[in-house]
């Protein structure tokens, strides 16, 4: 089993102060018989009984190692995957790329990073670590 991003249990609580209801931990996803994979957080949240449950999956990644573009390749390689194994699994549930602000403030912004993101839709959950709280969604 693989381990926790150490930023794992802050993002939890971050989702919890913001209202959401943790139900998978990890959510696990088989897109075919001989793949299986773990999204690190998967959570719900009551919006109102007009627009029903919103259901999100959320990756965390911390960005300590040596090489912040080395972590945003595993990164992106992990999301578009298990974007994939969403859509044909969970169609209703969005993905999330948990990120902490100052790898948002300090890498992020970065002309060719920001491509990236757009070109791949990669929805970003930006929080704080100390605070434990989300400072950002960005679609």
């Amino acid at each position: 089993m693989s381990a926790k991003d150490i930023f794992h249990n802050t993002v939890r609580s971050a989702l919890e102060k913001d209202g959401w209801t943790i139900t998978n931990e990890p959510l696990f996803l088989q897109p075919s018989q001989e793949v299986t994979m773990k999204v690190d957080l998967g959570a719900q949240k009551l919006l109102s009984a007009e627009k029903g449950n919103q259901k999100i999956a959320v990756e965390v990644k911390s960005f300590i190692g040596l090489s912040a573009i080395s972590e945003f390749h595993t990164a992106v390689g992990q999301f578009l995957n298990y974007q994939v194994a969403l859509d044909k699994l969970e169609p209703e549930r969005i993905l999330y790329l948990a990120i902490p602000t100052d790898i948002y403030q300090d890498f992020f912004n970065d002309s060719f990073v920001q491509e990236v993101i757009q070109r791949y839709q990669i929805k970003l959950l930006v929080f704080h670590v100390r605070k434990q709280e989300i400072v950002l969604w960005k679609n």
